[in-house]
């Protein structure tokens, strides 16, 4: 497995900070209650987490290239389950569950100022949802101290999808729109970064070819919301995971990242996927080409290793669905 030399990156956060961000109050933390004081009564003093919330599950069908080996549908698949029934979870009041009883009594059980990845092991846009999506945006609307994260590659279906008072975008909310090879970036982007969305960002992931976006860049890079932020914050790239995962060629990363360079938006390489391609040194004074196999365990941190994150970076979870470093579920007794 290919080490690659460590350089250096700027870190920043996934969500602007009040000062960056006017629409990003104190009133947003529980400290300072942006809602009624009812429903935050104590003063919160735990840190922050990063967790995931799936609070539905499946996908009736795969829409592009992209979904051939979707993670969700393998997971399924190995437990005899029907990965097209799409269903809501036990998760799915998770962000506004609270402490029946002990020290954190009233309290929300998912801390103030934490980064929920939402929607995971589905699309949260998805046509099957569309009963539930109005209970979800009332749950996110009453945690504007928490920062929801959600991926989708159904841009052409958010607008109708949105609550009523969204307005131009919630201060608390990302969307990322996932783009895997020219043809679905070109289909998508054009309806997406138009979108009303107040922190919206590219994933490319997983990226099967060479993907040309500086027509995007060009036009949305420097592009400000009226609050002064950035219309497209940030542009990440990863390759594909799992048994049967498809070559990501480093050369496409480094080509997305220069592009990003040229335009001045923040860029990201999150992980290498299973399969990762590049030219390396044959000891002749040549080059030659190899695919390198990377377990799942090193393919974050050899992405990071690369060097090529510029101006900010999204943290994606190295386990979409992992809840290890949240707080117990079950009141303690």
């Amino acid at each position: 497995m290919e080490n690659f030399e460590t350089a250096g990156f700027q870190q920043m956060s996934l969500f602007p900070s009040a000062s960056e961000d006017p629409s990003r109050t104190d009133s947003t933390r529980h400290d300072k209650c942006g809602a009624d004081p009812a429903l935050c009564p104590k003063q919160d003093l735990r840190p922050p987490v990063r967790i995931t919330w799936n609070l539905w599950h499946g996908c009736s069908r795969k829409v592009s290239p992209g979904c051939l080996h979707c993670y969700m549908y393998r997971r399924d698949e190995e437990y005899g389950k029907d990965p097209t029934n799409v269903h809501k979870t036990a998760a799915f009041n998770l962000p506004v569950r609270k402490y029946r009883s002990g020290q954190y009594k009233g309290m929300y059980r998912i801390p103030a100022g934490s980064t929920v990845y939402t929607c995971f092991t589905s699309d949260f846009f998805i046509d099957a949802a569309d009963k539930w999506r109005p209970e979800a945006w009332d749950m996110m609307r009453r945690r504007p101290d928490c920062t929801f994260f959600m991926i989708t590659k159904r841009p052409e279906r958010i607008l109708q999808s949105l609550p009523t008072d969204w307005g131009e975008g919630w201060g608390h909310v990302h969307i990322s729109c996932t783009c895997e090879n020219q043809h679905w970036t070109d289909r998508r982007l054009p309806i997406f970064l138009e979108l009303p969305i107040r922190h919206k960002s590219i994933t490319h992931e997983p990226m099967l070819e060479a993907i040309d976006i500086r027509k995007y860049l060009e036009k949305y890079g420097s592009a400000r919301n009226p609050d002064n932020s950035r219309v497209l914050e940030s542009v990440s790239c990863g390759g594909e995971s799992g048994p049967e995962a498809r070559v990501c060629d480093y050369g496409w990363v480094v080509n997305t990242h220069v592009q990003c360079v040229e335009y001045g938006v923040p860029f990201h390489f999150h992980q290498t996927g299973a399969k990762l391609r590049r030219s390396i040194s044959d000891g002749q004074g040549g080059f030659l080409t190899k695919v390198f196999e990377i377990p799942r365990e090193h393919q974050h941190t050899q992405a990071k290793k690369a060097g090529l994150d510029y101006g900010g970076v999204i943290e994606m979870p190295e386990c979409l669905s992992s809840t290890d470093d949240l707080l117990p579920l079950e009141d303690p007794t």
